[in-house]
């Protein structure tokens, strides 16, 4: 699912590895490259995988900038992904650069590894939970900034939300972003999960219906509850349903994990992941009997999310 796990000729051990690229959403080259590093990385963590042996970075310079303003930006954005490599455990020994129209980033991240350091995303059963890692809303946050330039977007949205309440949105959305989810990875062992995928561009309902889909039970998800970054699920209703963030289907960036716990052991899992990280995760839903199938009630609880900003 979130990466390819290859068992190898040696040992009893297999190669886990997943690939990532995009374009820069975010005005910080250096934010830039820390989000494109922790969207990288998340998907082995999402295997439950916390140790990555070795980054690949991919990145695309592009010909329309002068050569003042590459030598400004790609600079930051390789050391931006170079620094949360090494915050991660890891170090980038390799990869790609081409010339072309748009700026892109990305990399490959590796493991080598024995079969109970990764967790396969099959395993739940019903009277599960699930715990999501980070709240949703970065698409919405990150337009919302963009819009302070643009008067005639600005205007359906200035009713619901200050200038500095986007502002804070899209600070907290940078540094959620580029929040490893790696404390989650090693917690998924601790508390025996049995499976998770990360929550990217497909939303939260797009990835919840893949990992249900891959569950080797007969089970269905159901959503009750959607935290969100504070104003944004006000934003996205006064954009009608452009973005579908209440629907479930808003695209993420470098998202959470979405984890099936056993249901006495979320708590826990919740409480440690605050200690260790500082942040909250939720119990969002639960795991019931069905024909894999995963879906939002009608009116989830909306939780609004401020997270500390280090």
């Amino acid at each position: 699912m979130d990466s390819c796990v290859v068992p190898l000729r040696q040992g009893g051990l297999s190669l886990v590895q997943t690939t990532d690229f995009f374009y820069p959403l975010v005005d910080d080259p250096y934010m830039q490259g820390k989000i494109a590093c922790a969207n990288v990385l998340s998907d082995l963590y999402a295997m439950g995988v916390k140790t990555c042996d070795n980054m690949l970075m991919l990145l695309g310079v592009s010909n329309k900038m002068s050569d003042k303003e590459r030598d400004t930006v790609v600079p930051l954005i390789i050391r931006g992904f170079k620094d949360l490599a090494e915050e991660a455990g890891t170090m980038v020994q390799g990869g790609q650069t081409v010339l072309n129209p748009w700026v892109t980033i990305g990399g490959v991240a590796t493991t080598v590894c024995p079969p109970n350091e990764f967790i396969e995303p099959g395993n739940a059963v019903v009277g599960d939970v699930l715990v999501l890692t980070k709240p949703l809303g970065t698409q919405v946050a990150v337009n919302a900034h963009q819009w302070l330039d643009e008067p005639e977007r600005w205007n359906r949205i200035r009713l619901v939300v200050s200038e500095e309440d986007v502002e804070m949105s899209y600070q907290v959305s940078m540094f959620l972003m580029s929040k490893l989810n790696r404390t989650a990875a090693k917690l998924m062992h601790k508390y025996n999960a049995h499976g998770a995928t990360d929550i990217t561009g497909f939303g939260l309902l797009g990835h919840a219906k893949n990992l249900v889909q891959h569950q080797k039970n007969e089970v269905s998800f159901t959503i009750h509850n959607l935290p969100v970054i504070a104003k944004m699920a006000a934003v996205a209703k006064a954009c009608g349903n452009m973005f579908q963030l209440l629907q479930g289907y808003s695209a993420e960036t470098s998202g959470g994990l979405l984890i099936c716990l056993p249901r006495e052991q979320a708590a826990s899992f919740c409480k440690d992941i605050e200690s260790e990280d500082g942040l909250q995760s939720w119990i969002i839903g639960i795991v019931e009997k069905g024909q894999r199938k995963a879906r939002i009630i009608d009116k989830p609880r909306v939780i609004e999310v401020t997270p500390k900003i280090e």
